[in-house]
């Protein structure tokens, strides 16, 4: 059953990648509610526009509304790639287990027996570190925009992730996350936009996907479609270094 949802969940979100800087110019800044309600049209025609705490209209931290909008569909992108490699993570980490050593002195990563919390929780608090350091330096450069892109409050496209080009001119050699190789810089304007709502689906149903299998494994039977496949987990998904330091 997880095998066949890791290739679903492979064939279904290889779309989903597909950066914010080639949507369509409508989601820039200067977006409006207006075109809200026409990209939730596009993406689902039934459901529409759906915003019941009326955020669309909203101004934070004294942002206009165009960059508080700017600010909520990053936010909604950043966490749909999060919630696909999470969701796409959990089923291979429940199926399969890497042949190479996790550590220097030659440890090897926690089994596949153990459920994807569990294995977590059996890293050693260094390699989390790592981790959370690589993820942080991440966030400094997409606030930064790679000293090339304005903030996305400030005329970014939503989930336009900078090119690495100045680290790797100046620091050290690294592939851009997107389209390292450049096979989709001709990619039409179509087709950009047909992927920025493929993206969006994909990345607002991982999120709803990750959260049914922690769920299921937290609160037995909560999530009754994955009863048979959920493994009862006793820990807390919310302490990432449980167990292994203290404020106290």
């Amino acid at each position: 059953m997880k095998s066949s949802i890791v290739l679903a969940s492979l064939a279904t979100s290889a779309s989903a990648f597909a950066p914010a800087q080639q949507a369509a110019t409508k989601t820039s800044v200067g977006a409006t509610k207006s075109d809200l309600e026409s990209l939730a049209e596009k993406a689902n025609p039934v459901v529409k526009f759906y915003d019941p705490l009326n955020l669309a209209e909203a101004e934070f931290y004294g942002w206009s509304n165009e960059e508080t909008i700017g600010f909520l569909r990053q936010a909604e992108i950043k966490h749909g790639r999060v919630a696909m490699a999470a969701f796409v993570g959990y089923c291979v980490q429940s199926n399969f287990v890497f042949p190479w050593p996790n550590t220097l002195a030659g440890a090897g990563f926690p089994s596949a027996d153990m459920s994807p919390e569990e294995q977590w929780d059996a890293l050693p608090a260094g390699a989390k570190w790592q981790i959370f350091a690589v993820i942080s330096a991440l966030e400094l450069w997409d606030e930064c925009g790679g000293g090339v892109l304005p903030h996305y409050t400030k005329g970014r496209k939503p989930g336009a992730y900078p090119s690495f080009g100045k680290f790797r001119d100046a620091v050290h050699p690294v592939f851009d996350l997107y389209d390292p190789f450049g096979f989709h810089k001709n990619m039409s304007e179509e087709t950009k936009e047909r992927r920025l709502v493929a993206e969006l689906n994909n990345g607002r149903l991982a999120m709803l996907g990750i959260f049914g299998f922690l769920c299921a494994d937290k609160i037995p039977g909560s999530v009754p479609a994955l009863g048979d496949i959920a493994t009862p987990y006793s820990g807390s998904v919310m302490i990432p270094f449980e167990g292994q330091f203290s404020y106290f």
